[in-house]
């Protein structure tokens, strides 16, 4: 995943999961003190850490900067702009009106830092590879399941062919009857769940076409899949990261559900049109 221009603090913290305890060490160091990191050559964060240089540029190169001065220049655009701390703690003492706001304010930062990091490759490419299936399915575990399960409720007004199933049984059961003609959506916020990673093993030699809704751009789940659409979000002391993470994963999909009918243009808004019209009998 390439980084772009001020994302170094985000891009350390959707990767911090999924790095190496090296490579944690050096992250807690930025995070603690960036902007003392800003002004510093790559010879002297490495020498505050008693690391090789080496050691600090691979780290630029797997949060997907081409190297330190690039890292150092996205950065720099965040002191500049520094990012608003809105991921306060929550006291005890906090009235009904303040806890609400930081958590309504939470959901804005995720929102705003998954933007951030979207690819509009992966985008596109999923659009593609809806818009040539022949069959899609969502799956997910647990609490993604619930993700999957409304990302099937949304795409079902859309005339493609749509599943979804709750169960894990039923997931593996119906992953077998996929083909190559067909794609996945598999939704874990961790991507290392291990049902999710049965299921992409099963597809994989399915040949059928992978898309991975995800937290972690080093999990086994984006390793793994064709195409990778990453979330953002921040752990705090009454929120996790995963339950944060459910607003960015179900904008992501509206984002590709309003993409998907945009580009099946007259197709699309006949089969919105054709269910709306055969819905409406619920609400008499």
């Amino acid at each position: 995943m390439q980084a772009n221009q001020g994302q170094a603090l985000r891009m350390i913290r959707t990767q911090y999961g999924s790095l190496s305890k090296m490579d944690q060490t050096i992250a807690d160091w930025i995070l603690h003190y960036p902007d003392q990191v800003v002004h510093y050559t790559i010879s002297q964060l490495a020498e505050s850490l008693g690391i090789a240089d080496s050691t600090v540029f691979r780290f630029c190169k797997r949060l997907g900067f081409s190297g330190f001065q690039a890292f150092k220049i996205s950065l720099a655009s965040e002191m500049v702009q520094p990012m608003e701390q809105i991921h306060e703690t929550i006291e005890q003492g906090d009235s009904i009106q303040v806890i609400t706001e930081k958590v309504f304010r939470s959901n804005s930062k995720t929102l705003e830092d998954t933007l951030s990091v979207a690819s509009q490759e992966a985008m596109s490419d999923s659009v593609q590879a809806f818009l040539g299936a022949d069959r899609i399915e969502f799956f997910g575990s647990g609490g993604s399941g619930i993700i999957a399960f409304d990302a099937y409720h949304k795409f079902i007004r859309s005339g493609l062919r749509v599943y979804a199933n709750l169960d894990a049984h039923l997931q593996i059961m119906s992953a077998a009857q996929l083909s190559e003609h067909d794609v996945a959506v598999l939704i874990s916020h961790s991507g290392s769940t291990t049902d999710i990673l049965q299921l992409l093993a099963l597809l994989k030699e399915k040949g059928t076409k992978t898309i991975a809704v995800t937290n972690f751009a080093r999990s086994p789940l984006s390793k793994g899949a064709d195409i990778t659409l990453y979330t953002v979000s921040n752990e705090t002391d009454y929120r996790s990261e995963a339950l944060s993470s459910r607003i960015a994963q179900l904008t992501l999909l509206d984002a590709l559900y309003v993409n998907v009918m945009m580009a099946r243009k007259e197709a699309g808004n006949v089969a919105l049109k054709n269910m709306r019209e055969d819905i409406s009998i619920k609400k008499m």
